[in-house]
């Protein structure tokens, strides 16, 4: 019953485990759900498939092929950044709930 008590009132948080699911969800499924998203509307939607289709052979018919090429790598580096940005976000938050513990240690 303590334990119950300690987790509702926060003096014990699930911290680790769930960080660790919800790092790879985001890092992993999420990535993955964005594009079954747009997948899934572009077949339910006729008029969203065919904007789609004429704005993207509009688009990349008027790119050369280093255009092309540069666009292709700088959405890899994005979605890069992107992944890096996330996991540093998750070292922060299990930084400082270790320092957390730490103090706590300290104060007992």
């Amino acid at each position: 019953m303590d334990t119950l008590f300690d987790f509702l009132t926060f003096k014990r948080f699930i911290s680790f485990e769930a960080l660790m699911v919800f790092y790879y969800t985001g890092a992993l499924v999420m990535p993955f759900m964005a594009w079954g998203l747009s997948f899934w509307l572009l077949t339910k939607y006729q008029h969203a498939r065919t904007a789609y289709q004429a704005a993207k052979t509009q688009f990349w018919s008027t790119l050369s092929w280093r255009h092309r090429l540069v666009l292709i790598m700088s959405f890899v580096v994005a979605l890069a950044f992107m992944q890096l940005f996330w996991r540093m976000l998750f070292e922060f938050l299990i930084a400082y709930l270790q320092i957390r513990d730490s103090v706590m240690q300290l104060a007992l």
